[in-house]
Parts: structure tokens; sequence; C-alpha cells
């Protein structure tokens, strides 16, 4: 794309987006299906399907990266967009669902499972940083052990929220009261029928797969292309990388967790918006693991001082939502709830500090 005029390669950023946008809207539709027929429940659905489709775009990315030995593109694209990722969720309680008396989205989505997955969020970006530190020359068997350890993670956290949608020891099984309802194991009826309006309740599990297959295939080649467009097009406008990639790019590649979870939200399913946000950022790290074994490098002692700072303002944000989703506010301002601001708030500022970094 570097032969590309300037005009053109916005044209096709600007396009890829909006076929990032549209895609994303049918993966929703679909994982609601594919939920209610396969009982996986909407934070196991968001925690693996939507979550693993939705990133499609930054694997290509850490794939090629990693073949062409580049390890430190690798990493700035795993961790640059896991801060704005957790953002998405600011978008998502002011324009998800409006209107007099509607609570704010940690309120609505409440339950102990979400909780889990930002505390598995948090853990494993917590051994990001800490493998950051470790020398580049431990690697044993094309693996090093803060990869390895991430993957473990990630895996008993997807166990840890099997078990926790079959029930938990808690008053109502861990979900708060007045929150959206879900029974344990399965979508709930309000959210099918809110798909049915789209045809989502009478839609085969094989009609289904195939439209979620072509959405994901469509996200994959879309999200590229807006990682390239991107990358040449600031290179030609005399961006700092650093600087675009935490904030246009990061914008543009997080569109599929933006449109799906608006998509989520109005399907009546807060959960699976919430549950998609934490489910991506907790399996990006695990692309370390496949980076490493790929290149035969250690990966995250690559990291620069830029990739652990926009690390480090995740995990920050992380812990500002899991405790929304514990307390519940009720309050709302600019039409988002206390958490939402606060989250808003914190990410404006830690840009601000990039700034500082990247000069």
């Amino acid at each position: 794309m570097s032969s590309l005029p300037l005009w053109l390669l916005i044209i096709i950023f600007v396009a890829a987006g909006a076929v990032v946008w549209f895609a994303g809207i049918q993966l929703s539709k679909t994982t609601d299906v594919l939920d209610s027929r396969f009982h996986l429940g909407s934070a196991l659905g968001g925690l693996i399907v939507l979550a693993l489709a939705t990133n499609l775009p930054e694997m290509a990315i850490t794939v090629s990266a990693a073949i062409s030995g580049h390890v430190d593109v690798a990493v700035g694209n795993i961790l640059g967009g896991i801060a704005l990722q957790t953002v998405v969720l600011v978008a998502l309680d002011a324009f998800g669902k409006r209107g007099k008396g509607v609570k704010p989205l940690t309120y609505r989505a409440a339950s102990l499972t979400l909780v889990l997955e930002a505390i598995v969020v948090i853990a494993v970006l917590s051994v990001v940083v800490a493998g950051s530190q470790l020398p580049s020359t431990l690697v044993f068997l094309r693996m090093a052990p803060a990869g390895v350890l991430i993957a473990v993670l990630w895996v008993v956290g997807l166990f840890l929220v099997r078990q926790a949608g079959a029930g938990l020891p808690w008053h109502e099984s861990g979900n708060a009261p007045a929150s959206s309802q879900h029974q344990n194991g399965h979508r709930n009826r309000t959210s099918s029928s809110h798909a049915g309006a789209g045809g989502g309740a009478k839609m085969s599990a094989g009609k289904a797969g195939a439209i979620f297959a072509v959405s994901a295939l469509a996200t994959l080649v879309a999200g590229v292309v807006l990682e390239l467009a991107g990358d040449t097009a600031s290179t030609r406008l005399g961006v700092s990388g650093i600087i675009f990639g935490a904030t246009i790019l990061a914008v543009a590649t997080s569109l599929p967790e933006l449109s799906t979870g608006l998509q989520s939200i109005r399907q009546g399913d807060d959960n699976l918006a919430v549950s998609d946000i934490f489910g991506g950022n907790a399996f990006l790290p695990v692309l370390f693991l496949v980076a490493t074994v790929i290149s035969g490098k250690a990966v995250l002692p690559s990291a620069n001082a830029t990739d652990i700072y926009l690390t480090a303002i995740g995990i920050l944000l992380t812990v500002v939502y899991a405790v929304g989703l514990i307390f519940r506010p009720t309050r709302k301002i600019a039409g988002m709830g206390v958490d939402s601001v606060t989250v808003l708030a914190l990410y404006l500022v830690g840009i601000a500090g990039l700034f500082t970094i990247a000069s």
C-alpha cells in the first residue's frame, strides 16, 4: 500500500472500518443464536466465541509479525489496544441503551461471573508486566515461561467461568437483583426474542454458523486492511507510530467490539457486551505464546516502556469496572455511569502521559 496516494488510503481505511462494523453486528446476532443452540451461556459465549472472532485482525497481525521476526511489532499490536478496548465499555454505556430511568451498564450487567472475567484480565496482564522483565534468552522448546503461564491462566479462567455459569454458592447464583437476567447455562428468553426480531430465533444453527464464519473472515480481512492502510497513512502524515497506534488505529481495530457490543445491548444482552471486552482483553496476551513458538524468540522482553505503560492503564481501567460491577452505581453523569466517567477520565490522562513518553 506504500505506493497508493494518501486520499485513496483514507478511503480504504474508512471502507474497511465500515466492513468491520457491519460484520461485527452479524457476529453478535449469530453468537446469540449459537449460544442458545449449544448452551454456552452469555458470559462464556463472549469469552470464547465472540472474543476470538472480534480479535482475528490482531491474531493475523501477530502471526505475520512473528513469521517476519518483528516481535516488537507483535508486542505493540497485542498490548496497544487493550486499554482502548476497555474504553469501548464507556461508549456502550453512553449509547447502548438510552432513555429516562435506564440504569448504567454495570448496574444492568452486574454478576460475579463478569467480575471473575475482570480478575482473569488483571491476572493475565500482571504476568505480562512481570514477563517483560525476564531475560530474552529464557526459552525452552520454543516457549517462554511467561507466555506459557498466560495461556494456562486463560484456560483456567475459561474453566472457572464455565463453572460459574453452572451456578455459584451465592444469593441468586451470583446475579445481582434487577440486573439483566440470564438462566445458568443458556441464554434468556428476552434475549432470544430480541434476536428473533431480526430472524435470530428462527435461524438454524447451520445458517448461524455460516454467517458467523463469513462475518469472522470479513472482520479478519478488513481488520488487516485497517492496520496496513492506517500505518501507511500515519507515516505519510508524519504522525508518531506509537501515538497513532494507541489512538486512531486502536479505535479502528476496536470497531468489532463496539459494533458487537451495541448490537448485544439492543438484543437485551448486556452481559455479552461486557464479556466480549473482558474476553478479548484476556485472550490477546495468549498470542505471546503463539508468537514465541513461531519466531523461536521470547516476545515479552521486547516490550518497550510504552507497551508496559499501556498495559498498566489497561489493568487500572479493568479494576474500575470490576468495582463498578460489584457496587453497581446508579448515578449517571452525561448519560454514563460514574465508573464509565472515571474510566474515560483515567484513559484521557493516560494518553496525555503517553505523549510525554513518545516525545
